[in-house]
């Protein structure tokens, strides 16, 4: 095990494109202005001929949110942190550009590939342990390659590179908080986890259903899908987080340990048109807007076949989840968003003669974003104490006061890999999903329709 140490710069490569701008810099700003990223260096790299003024607006624009609500010494560290920055324009994947950059900063130093996946596997392709400087961190963006071959491809070459705990996979729909939060209910608890087995539990769903539409993102999502948008690269992991063995610790080699052993069992069983359902949007509306047919948007190829909604049932192969399904939902211009898990609990095996009313399971509902808990019971109502009433017992958990990108950054400066996905994890995640991609290829799967604006092809889980 290396040793622990704080980034002295952050160096993004891509610093032209959208990821940069909407997503990492904000991220980076809330974390500075809160002192968590004392000293930090920031460098942008990208193939784009930008003017030191052009990467200054960039900065200032990203900035802005977060220096309106930061106190005097946070408005001062964000100054002091785009003062400093400069951009840099080379060809990453050019062998020497990025090394003799790497040359000049100062150690350790946090790369961040804010790239597509070909060009980030070509840029690490030309590098050398030698001109990586000591304790460099590698940052890499899903998805991480693009079947457990190139995933397992991507994996020895960046560990060719530097040790598998200086290699962060981001995985910016966990936030800490979020996995604190399942962890607390679930193992802090003594009613509650002697419960979490198939003894008890019917099933658990847990759903990404987004009231967007394609919004210009073709380019990347047309060749992906929602398969492998959210459920191999995210929901996956929401699921070994709710399904996991009480690890030792919450350190990251403990908890990492038990999502990998956890996914390990896991897999997607056939016959795959009842287990793995697609569907894809056609015109509809969206609260006042019109969207049109997805094969219609600009940059969709109609022959991909790319679908925008994706229901699968994924089993766990162990004592604690034998037979209980795992349904994972995620899917563009649906008609109401949700982002939850719901756990579904088994019925009562008998209720005493005489009382009337609920008699549905109970269920557990997790929200994440804003992070909530709903947990339905039944209880004798108000009036005729003999009829049962279904009620819900809600809280707030906890939230970060940081960004999710400013989770991660925060992650990388210190050298905490908590939050990142490790690589055998990675693979297995391309495991589990690929037979499933491959019956679609093949055809044996459906791709039915919706229209945007509703809750999805009829008879679907709603």
């Amino acid at each position: 095990m290396t040793s622990k140490t704080t980034v002295k710069t952050l160096l993004i490569l891509g610093a032209s494109g959208d990821l940069t701008g909407r997503l990492l810099l904000p991220g980076l700003a809330r974390l500075v202005a809160t002192g968590r990223a004392e000293g930090l260096r920031l460098l942008g790299a990208g193939s784009d001929p930008w003017t030191p003024a052009q990467w200054t607006e960039r900065v200032s624009s990203s900035f802005s949110t977060a220096a309106e609500t930061a106190d005097s010494a946070g408005r001062t560290a964000l100054k002091e942190l785009a003062d400093g920055s400069a951009y840099h324009q080379l060809d990453v994947t050019s062998p020497g550009q990025l090394a003799a950059l790497l040359a000049q900063l100062d150690e350790p130093i946090a790369v961040y590939f804010a790239l597509p996946p070909q060009v980030s596997q070509k840029a690490c392709e030309v590098l050398t342990p030698q001109d990586l400087p000591a304790g460099t961190r590698l940052v890499m963006e899903k998805p991480f390659g693009s079947s457990a071959a190139s995933a397992r491809e991507l994996n020895e070459t960046l560990s060719s590179l530097v040790p598998e705990e200086r290699i962060h996979r981001v995985d910016h729909f966990l936030g800490k908080a979020t996995v604190l939060n399942i962890l607390g209910l679930r193992f802090a608890n003594n009613f509650l986890e002697p419960v979490w087995n198939r003894d008890h539990i019917e099933k658990v769903e847990i759903i990404f259903d987004e009231d967007l539409a394609l919004e210009g993102r073709a380019r990347y999502y047309d060749g992906a899908g929602a398969l492998r948008d959210m459920v191999q690269s995210h929901l996956l992991q929401v699921m070994a987080f709710i399904a996991l063995e009480p690890p030792a610790s919450i350190g990251e080699r403990d908890l990492r340990d038990a999502v990998a052993t956890l996914l390990r069992a896991s897999s997607i069983p056939g016959p795959y048109p009842e287990t793995a359902r697609r569907a894809r949007y056609t015109a509809g509306r969206l609260g006042e807007r019109e969207v049109p047919d997805y094969v219609k948007e600009q940059g969709v190829d109609p022959l991909r076949n790319t679908e925008t909604l994706t229901e699968v049932r994924v089993a766990i192969d162990n004592w604690r989840w034998k037979g209980v399904p795992f349904i994972l939902r995620s899917g563009k211009a649906l008609g109401r968003k949700r982002k939850e898990a719901v756990v579904t609990f088994r019925p009562v095996p008998h209720l005493p003669t005489g009382f009337l009313g609920q008699d549905a399971p109970n269920q557990l509902r997790i929200g994440f974003g804003p992070d909530t808990l709903q947990f339905d019971v039944d209880v004798n109502g108000p009036g005729d104490i003999f009829t049962l009433d279904r009620v819900t017992l809600n809280a707030e958990l906890s939230a970060s006061e940081l960004l999710p990108y400013g989770e991660v950054l925060e992650g990388v400066i210190t050298d905490d890999p908590l939050l990142s996905v490790r690589g055998d994890t990675a693979e297995d995640c391309w495991r589990i999903v690929e037979p499933v991609l491959e019956a679609w290829g093949r055809g044996d799967v459906p791709l039915e329709e919706y229209d945007a604006g509703s809750s999805g092809p009829e008879g679907w889980q709603n």
